[in-house]
C-alpha cells in the first residue's frame, strides 16, 4: 500500500510539472487576442517603451486609470529581459500562477503531503486557473494577494508559534501586493472572509489581540500609498476616476457610461455563481462522483477544529460569489481570487475521505482532460493559422513583409490593440470616413479593418482598396 501511495503522488507530480510545461512552451506559440490581453500587454510596451513607471498609458497622452501598476510593472519588465513579443508579456503571469501553487504547497506543509497535493492538482487545472495562468491580466497578481492575505491570517492564527509571527505580516504583505495589483477590492475579498470565519468562530477578539494591526497597516501603506500619490499628483484625476468609478459604478450601475477604456459588462446579477462554477471546470464535475463513497465532512460541527478549517476555505472560495452577486458589471475571472480556497477545501475533503487508489485516478484524469485539451487547441488553431483568435498579429506581419518605406497601417474605424501592440504603436487610427480618405492621400497605404465595416463602406473606397489578405474577421487592404 505504501508503494502503491508513493508511486501514485509521484505520478500526479509528474503530470503537474509536465502540464506547467506545456502551459510555459505554449506561451509564446500563439497571437495575444483582443481586447484584455493585447490591451494590457501594450500599456506594459508603452511602459516599457517610454520609462515611465508611475503612470500607465491607454494611448499615448491617455492615462489608464482603470487599474494600478503592478501586472504593468511586471509585464514591463519581463520585457527588458526578453524583449518585446507575446512569450515576454505572458511569462511573469505564468510565474504568479505558479508562486500561487507554491503559497499553497508550503501553506499544507509536510504534515500534509496528499492534501497538499490534491489542492496544487485540482487548482493547477481548474479551468479558469489554468488559462489565466499566463493570460496577460491583472487578476493573477490579485489572486496572489489574496491568498498571501489568507494565509498569514489562518498561520498567523494556527501556525507554530515559532511561526505565528512570522507569518502575521503576509497578512499586511499581501494586502501592499493587493493595493497595488487591483485596488482596495483585494483588501475586501480577503477581508469579508476572514471576518465571517471570525464570526461564525467566535474568535474576533482573539483576532483584533494577535496581529500587529497598526504597524501591519502603516507597512501596507508604505508599499502602495506612494504610487497613488504619484499617480494622482502626475495626471489628476485617477484617484477619483479609480476609487468612485471602478469600485463603485463598475459593480452596482448597469450599463455605466463612465468608462473610460471600452464598455461595462452587463450580466444578470448572481452570473457570478455560474461563472465559479464554469471557472472550477473539470472539478465541478468530476468531484461529485466522491460524493456516495462516505458521508459528506459534517461542516456544522463548529467544535471540531479541522471543521473550521474547511468554513475557512469554503467561505474564501464563495467570497467572490457573495460580494459580486449584486454586481452587474463583472467577468468570469472575478471568480479566480477564490478558486484555491475551494481548492484547498475539496483537497482537504479528498484526503480525509476517499482512499489514495480512487482519488488519484480522478484527479489524474482530470488533470489530462485539461492539458489535452489546451494541446489540441493549440494544435487546431495552429493548423488553421490561429482563425478563431481575436488578433491582427498576422495581418501586421503581412503588412511588415510588404510595405516598402513611407507606406503607414491604418487601423479603420478603430485600432485593434493587437494591430497597436504588434506595430510598437506605429499604426494610425482613422475613426471617419474623411479620416481615412486623407490619409489615403498621402500615398500608398495599408489599411486593417473588420469585415462588417468593409461591407459598410461606400463603393467609392472599396473600388480603391484591393484584400491583400485576410485573417478570420480581418482584412488587410491597400490603396
Amino acid at each position: 500500500m505504501h508503494n502503491r501511495r508513493f508511486t501514485s503522488r509521484h505520478l500526479l507530480m509528474m503530470l503537474i510539472a509536465v502540464g506547467l510545461l506545456i502551459k510555459l512552451i505554449s506561451l509564446g506559440l500563439f497571437p495575444l487576442f483582443d481586447s484584455t490581453e493585447s490591451r494590457y500587454a501594450e500599456i506594459g510596451r508603452k511602459m516599457y517603451e517610454l520609462n515611465d513607471w508611475i503612470t500607465p498609458w491607454y494611448d499615448y497622452g491617455v492615462p489608464f486609470w482603470a487599474k494600478p501598476p503592478l501586472a504593468f510593472w511586471l509585464t514591463a519588465a519581463s520585457y527588458h529581459v526578453f524583449g518585446v513579443n507575446a512569450f515576454a508579456a505572458r511569462v511573469p503571469h505564468f510565474l504568479l500562477g505558479v508562486a500561487i501553487l507554491w503559497v499553497i504547497w508550503g501553506w499544507l506543509g509536510p504534515r500534509r503531503p496528499a492534501e497538499r497535493l490534491y489542492a496544487c492538482v485540482i487548482l493547477s487545472v481548474s479551468v479558469l486557473f489554468f488559462i489565466s495562468m499566463g493570460a496577460v491580466m491583472t487578476d493573477m497578481a490579485l489572486a496572489l494577494s489574496c491568498i498571501l492575505m489568507m494565509r498569514g491570517f489562518w498561520l498567523g492564527m494556527h501556525g507554530s508559534e515559532q511561526r505565528r509571527a512570522k507569518e502575521r505580516w503576509w497578512l499586511f504583505v499581501g494586502a501592499g501586493l493587493g493595493l497595488l495589483a487591483k485596488g482596495p477590492i483585494a483588501c475586501i475579498l480577503s477581508g469579508v472572509p476572514i471576518v465571517l470565519w471570525c464570526l461564525l468562530a467566535g474568535r474576533l477578539q482573539e483576532a483584533l489581540r494577535s496581529f500587529p494591526w497598526v504597524r501591519g497597516t502603516l507597512l501596507a501603506l508604505a508599499m502602495a500609498l506612494p504610487w497613488y500619490i504619484a499617480a494622482e499628483l502626475k495626471t489628476p484625476g485617477f484617484i477619483d476616476y479609480f476609487i468612485v468609478g471602478e469600485h463603485w459604478h463598475r459593480f452596482l450601475t448597469p450599463h455605466w457610461q463612465g468608462d473610460r477604456y471600452g464598455h461595462a459588462h452587463a450580466f444578470p446579477h448572481g452570473a457570478i455563481w455560474l461563472f465559479i462554477l464554469i471557472g472550477t471546470l473539470p472539478w465541478s464535475l468530476l468531484l461529485p462522483l466522491f460524493i456516495g463513497w462516505k458521508k459528506p465532512l459534517a461542516l456544522f460541527e463548529l467544535r471540531h477544529p479541522a471543521r473550521l478549517r474547511q468554513w475557512y476555505f469554503l467561505i474564501w472560495g464563495l467570497s467572490p460569489g457573495i460580494f459580486f452577486t449584486a454586481a452587474a458589471n463583472i467577468i468570469w475571472t472575478y471568480a479566480l481570487p477564490g478558486l484555491a480556497g475551494l481548492a484547498m477545501l475539496a483537497a482537504s475533503w479528498l484526503a480525509r475521505r476517499g482512499p489514495a487508489r480512487r482519488v488519484v485516478p480522478v484527479l489524474a484524469a482530470g488533470m489530462l482532460i485539461v492539458v489535452l485539451g489546451w494541446s489540441g487547441f493549440l494544435i487546431r488553431d495552429y493548423r488553421d493559422g490561429w482563425g478563431s483568435l481575436s488578433t491582427t498579429r498576422d495581418l501586421v506581419w503581412q503588412y511588415q513583409r510588404e510595405k516598402q518605406p513611407g507606406e503607414p497601417l491604418i487601423g479603420y474605424p478603430f485600432l485593434d490593440y493587437s494591430t497597436e501592440f504588434y506595430t510598437e504603436g506605429k499604426a494610425i487610427k482613422a475613426a471617419t470616413e474623411p479620416e481615412l480618405e486623407a490619409a489615403m492621400q498621402r500615398g500608398h497605404a495599408y489599411v486593417a479593418m473588420h469585415t462588417t465595416p468593409y461591407k459598410n463602406l461606400p463603393d467609392s473606397f472599396k473600388q480603391r482598396l484591393h484584400v491583400v489578405a485576410t485573417h478570420g474577421d480581418y482584412l488587410l487592404l491597400k490603396n
